[in-house]
């Protein structure tokens, strides 16, 4: 014989569904594992500064899984960007204290929170996969990348700092 649900199973069905759901949608909007979050608040560049370190000029960078790309940002708010032998081109802006590269072809561009930690050492931190989301709900940062300012000496370690 089947033993009947407990009477209040038909009232917490719903609240269980409702939460698996949430649950689930959230890790559907957070692409980045929370290892790559930052354990201690952190020090994020003020749009002046982002804007006097990347504007109108180049980058190379190190993702977590270790690829490297370049990036160049030209005055007029344009990006080209460099990946094995994966070539795109795009715009970037500054947003709500985010640094936002978006492609033209591509949705894998988004927007950063950034932290210099040197002289010539930048980390970037995905928070948004847009500029819409990044002024109106930015997701908790996740380490992405470090990156230098081509032509001149790196400063970064070989290790991400998070």
């Amino acid at each position: 014989m089947i033993r009947p649900l407990h009477p209040s199973w038909h009232v917490l069905a719903p609240i269980a569904a409702l939460a698996a759901f949430a649950v689930s949608a959230a890790a559907a909007e957070d692409p980045v594992p929370p290892a790559h979050r930052p354990a201690t608040p952190l020090a994020y560049m003020s749009e002046p500064d982002m804007q006097s370190a990347f504007g109108g000029k180049s980058i190379d960078g190190l993702y977590a899984d270790g690829v490297t790309f370049s990036e160049s940002y030209a005055a007029d708010g344009r990006i080209d960007y460099r990946e094995r032998g994966r070539d795109m081109t795009g715009r970037w802006s500054l947003r709500a204290g985010t640094f936002c590269t978006i492609y033209d072809t591509s949705p894998t561009g988004g927007c950063y929170r950034v932290v210099r930690k040197g002289a010539n050492c930048f980390e970037f931190y995905f928070v948004a996969r847009d500029e819409t989301i990044a002024e109106r709900r930015p997701g908790l940062p996740a380490w992405t990348a470090q990156a230098w300012v081509k032509g001149q000496h790196a400063t970064c370690k070989e290790e991400p700092t998070v």
